[in-house]
């Protein structure tokens, strides 16, 4: 059986440019000797974060780490990881993938109909995750494009492994806690997190700070919001009631 093997690149910190190729997966992260990606970086951990498998999914899991992990700019403790995804530890910025796996990424999001709109102003070099800036890499240009719209006028259905709005799912619901489904319900945590965060961005306040104000259909998202997280909760506390 062939030993899975990934590839990090290095796009900024003191070994900016480096590429780590054909890592044998469980890998760690670390400033320590002993890791099998180590970091020239005094804000990285001695043993920092792991990158282990659990099916099909590449798993990335903060090690307590003093400075935290973060994927795609966001704080995680542990999260799945996809082709493209940018990998923040200390002053260190990591692109996961080899420039093949991440044009093969590209090529499979284009036949499956997604837009290609968000390469088209990328050079060669960023398209494809050489060192570059933080924004301008696969993963930064696919999370502009990021859909968080509850669409109120379609009812919530939830089934056994789901939670739709009208025919959209949203992220998967695990219903026992591998790493794999950990991970997941992290993302659905975000989800939450960052539609919340859209649906009060145009809040008003009152220049003395006693009143803020919020257009009636933001204010109908943060409750769409509230109800799904109400529809998770009870489908966790009480299986039985998946399809009520």
């Amino acid at each position: 059986m062939t030993k899975a093997a990934v590839t990090f690149q290095v796009l900024e910190g003191i070994d900016r440019g480096r590429v780590y190729r054909g890592l044998d997966v469980p890998v760690t992260i670390g400033r320590e000797e002993g890791n099998l990606l180590r970091l020239n970086d005094e804000r990285v951990s001695r043993f920092h974060a792991k990158i282990q498998i659990d099916g099909d999914d590449y798993i990335l899991t903060d090690l307590e780490s003093t400075n935290g992990t973060r994927v795609n700019g966001t704080a995680i403790q542990i999260r799945r990881l996809r082709i493209g995804d940018r990998v923040g530890v200390g002053r260190s910025l990591l692109l996961f993938g080899s420039n093949e796996e991440i044009a093969a990424r590209m090529a499979s999001l284009a036949s499956v109909g997604q837009s290609s709109a968000p390469f088209a102003g990328l050079s060669q070099v960023e398209r494809f995750g050489e060192a570059g800036t933080d924004k301008q890499t696969v993963a930064g240009k696919l999370d502009l494009n990021m859909d968080f719209d509850l669409n109120l006028n379609e009812p919530a259905r939830v089934t056994a492994d789901a939670v739709y709005i009208g025919s959209k799912a949203l992220p998967p619901l695990p219903l026992k806690i591998t790493p794999s489904q950990a991970a997941r319900l992290a993302e659905i945590l975000d989800f939450f997190h960052q539609g919340l965060t859209q649906a009060t961005d145009n809040i008003q306040a009152k220049e003395d700070g006693t009143q803020v104000t919020l257009e009636y259909a933001d204010w109908q998202r943060v409750l769409a919001v509230h109800m799904l997280l109400a529809r998770y909760l009870r489908m966790v506390a009480d299986p039985s009631e998946t399809e009520k």
